[in-house]
């Protein structure tokens, strides 16, 4: 119960209600968000939910309906750090890394260069292709591993590759 002091009263009022309360959302389960899309382009999806799953099984899985994809945050302290996602599209799905600039590809899968992305690279799969499962656990941990690094981690990650880049001939000075 509030106190009050000789020179003035404190009293107690409910919270109002926020306006917008009515359009808050309950979330909305990715395998009811993929219901929605061609049972191809849904199992590839399921697939690749399923890869981050199993290389980020601490990860916050989470529908975006907004950006049409399944984004996922892995914990980092009190917050968490947005760092894949799974965006199924009518003739293929991607699985994309937010920090994929800065994650080493050896076997060359990454794309998002050629739209001159800032920071996200991504692999594309059509229903019937051979999904790497390996590569992309190992591609989705050093993923989930980037996001939880400091800025200033990830720059010096960036200043190490573009160094291998330059000597492997990848990258014109």
């Amino acid at each position: 119960m509030p106190t009050t002091t000789s020179l003035d009263a404190v009293t107690w009022m409910p919270t109002p209600k926020r306006p917008d309360d009515h359009l808050v959302m309950e979330p909305i389960p990715p395998e009811l968000f993929l219901d929605g899309y061609p049972p191809g382009i849904r199992m590839v999806a399921e697939w690749l939910c399923a890869v981050v799953r199993e290389a980020a099984p601490d990860a916050i899985e989470r529908v975006r309906p907004g950006w049409r994809l399944i984004g996922y945050e892995v914990p980092v302290g009190q917050r968490s750090k947005y760092f894949a996602f799974v965006s199924p599209e009518v003739e293929h799905a991607h699985l994309g890394f937010e920090y994929g600039i800065w994650m080493v590809d050896p076997d060359n899968l990454l794309r998002g260069a050629h739209l001159r992305l800032r920071k996200v690279r991504f692999v594309t799969y059509r229903p019937g292709d051979p999904i790497p499962e390996a590569a992309l656990i190992e591609y989705t941990r050093d993923a989930a591993a980037l996001a939880a690094m400091s800025r200033e981690e990830r720059l010096t990650r960036e200043l190490v590759l573009d160094g291998r880049r330059r000597w492997n001939g990848q990258v014109t000075p």
